[in-house]
């Protein structure tokens, strides 16, 4: 029963995002306690914490650090439905600080110097995060950018990342910048 519905939410993320899911499957034979164990992690990044373009380029940065194809454009096509707007997302995919705007240039700019552990760089970021967005908005960025790797890197793990592919934002392909 439980292996059905599970079954059945797997289908629906692919359905709804046009995203191959085929690891997840293989996770849930092999075992749906670690299943459903992985499917609370996305529920980690408090989404009001902080600006929706700051916690998409610190995701999207984190996704770029382990994918070149379909997981950063599900991370692309959710923040596009979570408000991200077109251009917005096409400056983080391209690493154009000057055109994400200052909420998602910030998120950007933290990911990139926690993910090369340039902690120099990282600290008065995570300084000015916080007097921004408090502790609240420092975690969902720290969360977003940690759990935005967990995804490419089990499928490339179990097998199943083969090969880059084109990221599209509204339709249009977009230029990649591969992160830290």
């Amino acid at each position: 029963m439980l292996k059905t519905f599970l079954t059945r939410q797997i289908d629906k993320i692919e359905r709804t995002w046009g995203y191959d899911a085929s690891y997840m499957r293989h996770v849930l034979r092999a075992s749906p306690a670690t299943f459903l164990k992985f499917g609370f992690l996305t529920q980690l990044v408090d989404r009001k914490a902080a600006p929706a373009a700051a916690l998409a380029a610190a995701g999207i940065a984190g996704t770029l650090a382990e994918d070149c194809g379909p997981c950063t454009q599900i991370s692309v096509d959710m923040a596009a439905a979570g408000g991200v707007k077109p251009q917005v997302l096409r400056a983080i995919l391209a690493g154009d600080e000057a055109a994400m705007g200052e909420d998602a240039a910030l998120g950007w700019r933290f990911a990139q110097a926690s993910l090369a552990r340039d902690m120099e760089a990282a600290d008065p970021l995570r300084d000015e995060i916080v007097r921004r967005w408090g502790d609240r908005g420092l975690v969902a960025a720290s969360m977003a950018i940690t759990t935005a790797r967990m995804y490419p890197t089990l499928k490339y793990a179990l097998g199943y990342g083969k090969a880059c592919s084109r990221v599209t934002v509204a339709g249009e392909p977009a230029p990649l910048r591969q992160a830290a």
